[in-house]
């Protein structure tokens, strides 16, 4: 009787322990912060897409997000805790603060603030991609911003007239700096699905422009933007592909900029570039690259690639420099950037980050 005791006390506690950890899971996992999945006339609208296939949206290709020998949880452990070299910065990195709100109204021009981050002004329009100025994970003490490099906050941006995110993973959708930047945003351009979690968050839903890949929408005044490929995936919580990955082409008076977001090689490049053939800046992701997941970012030998199937007239390269999210060492893509712009034959621009650069 008194082994039974035991045994069911053993029982008891284990039972308890599992209902705690679920619990504190769903809390967790209940937070604003991870957005909502599409819902309503969202999700029908979302049923319509050619790239959905009934429960998730799909690549082009066939894709599988990791392609290595180990599985998810093998390789975020290894990456968690494998031996890995010159990946942070020892020392903080140089970031020019620059007053964004005095620049230039009538000149085009550029400042990247590490990683895929980065705002544009194209014929007095202001653009602002993919802003992470607090966190870029759910979880502050996971995937730090590399010392020097946290200086650009919401307050430091001028009025933006459209905001562009290219896919809902927590390094391109920072929960806190969209919703301090709502009161001065105009628009919202993003991928099918992604509102959902803008309107939650509460951006009313006359902001929100949600494109399909191939869709187009004239934003007025001259400007036009189109809905690319990319070869990626989505996902803010422990349900992957309810929202678009996406690329887009802003067509302006005065050019025309591609916004690559995140994607492996594949033949979506060629297609952007024969569709698109006056593209002046386009803007490709270089950095946090694997083996193990070498179809949905690429791999440093084919950006120039990329960069000769696109066939813009200059490139520059983001998605570095601000987290490690790979075992390559943190300046390993500026060596990239260089050795693609010596094969391809292209200019590639590679600012600080900070730095103001005019496209005239």
């Amino acid at each position: 009787m008194k082994k039974l005791t035991k045994k069911m006390k053993i029982m008891i506690i284990a039972l308890s322990t599992l209902f705690i950890l679920g619990t504190v899971g769903v809390l967790f996992l209940n937070q604003a912060k991870f957005g909502r999945i599409p819902q309503g006339k969202r999700l029908e609208r979302i049923k319509q897409s050619p790239h959905y296939d009934g429960q998730k949206f799909v690549n082009d290709e066939k894709t599988v997000t990791m392609t290595g020998d180990k599985n998810l949880f093998e390789t975020t452990l290894k990456f968690l805790f494998g031996k890995r070299s010159q990946t942070v910065p020892d020392t903080a990195l140089t970031v020019v603060k620059t007053d964004l709100k005095s620049l230039p109204q009538d000149r085009d021009w550029i400042v990247w603030f590490g990683h895929s981050s980065y705002l544009m002004n194209l014929s007095g329009k202001k653009i602002l991609v993919d802003p992470v100025f607090y966190q870029g994970s759910p979880v502050s003490f996971v995937n730090k911003m590399f010392k020097g490099t946290d200086v650009y906050k919401p307050v430091d941006m001028p009025d933006i007239d459209y905001l562009v995110i290219s896919h809902d993973h927590w390094d391109h959708l920072d929960y806190q700096a969209v919703k301090e930047l709502e009161p001065r945003v105009k628009c919202v351009v993003t991928g099918l699905g992604v509102g959902e979690h803008f309107e939650y968050w509460g951006y009313p839903v006359e902001k929100l422009v949600e494109l399909d890949w191939w869709d187009s929408f004239d934003l007025g005044e001259g400007f036009n933007v189109t809905s690319t490929p990319a070869r990626h995936f989505s996902g803010r919580g422990i349900r992957s592909n309810k929202t678009l990955w996406s690329s887009f082409v802003f067509k302006t008076p005065k050019r025309s900029v591609w916004i690559g977001g995140d994607s492996g090689y594949g033949k979506h490049f060629k297609k952007i570039g024969e569709k698109f053939a006056d593209v002046d800046l386009a803007i490709l992701e270089n950095g946090q690259y694997n083996e193990d997941w070498n179809q949905i970012h690429a791999l440093p030998e084919q950006l120039s690639k990329e960069m000769l199937d696109l066939n813009a007239n200059r490139y520059m390269t983001v998605h570095h420099s601000k987290f490690c999210l790979a075992y390559h060492t943190y300046f390993e893509p500026l060596e990239n950037a260089k050795r693609a712009a010596q094969e391809s034959g292209k200019p590639v621009l590679m600012p600080q980050m900070g730095e103001v650069v005019y496209l005239e």
